[in-house]
């Protein structure tokens, strides 16, 4: 049987939104212009999830080996099309772990490992997508 999750995006307003899981967790997006900013837009949860994805399995993978971990992040960027739609061409994922013990072999072992084979939002971005509407005459 899957394993199948859902969450439910709610408008707020026009350029506002909510998105809530099963367990009632609330992540609030807005398109708005940079500097009225009040969430992350759809895009920027993407390179958010991905990012997040690819740490958690990097970490326990540091901690696995025994190596300390003193600081870690991810910084993420991508690069969009300049047309309708706006995806991204182009992801870049720099990872830096702070580290008395670690080596560069080692963590970059553990990156490639995590984002290619563990990471299941990368994995997702491969994916295919399905949809239907519907229309509601009252709530």
């Amino acid at each position: 049987m899957a394993n199948t999750r859902s969450v439910t995006v709610r408008m707020k307003s026009d350029l506002h939104y909510e998105s809530k899981n099963a367990q009632g967790n609330v992540v609030e997006i807005d398109m708005l212009d940079p500097e009225h900013k009040q969430a992350q837009s759809p895009m920027d949860l993407l390179l958010s999830a991905l990012g997040g994805c690819a740490s958690v399995d990097a970490v326990l993978m540091m901690k696995k080996k025994r190596r300390e971990v003193l600081d870690f992040f991810v910084e993420v960027e991508g690069v969009r099309n300049d047309g309708v739609p706006g995806y991204y061409t182009e992801i870049a994922l720099h990872f830096v772990l702070v580290s008395p013990d670690a080596t560069a072999e080692e963590f970059e072992k553990v990156v490639v490992l995590s984002v290619d084979k563990y990471c299941s939002v990368a994995s997702s971005l491969k994916s295919s997508i399905s949809y239907t509407s519907e229309i509601r005459r009252s709530l």
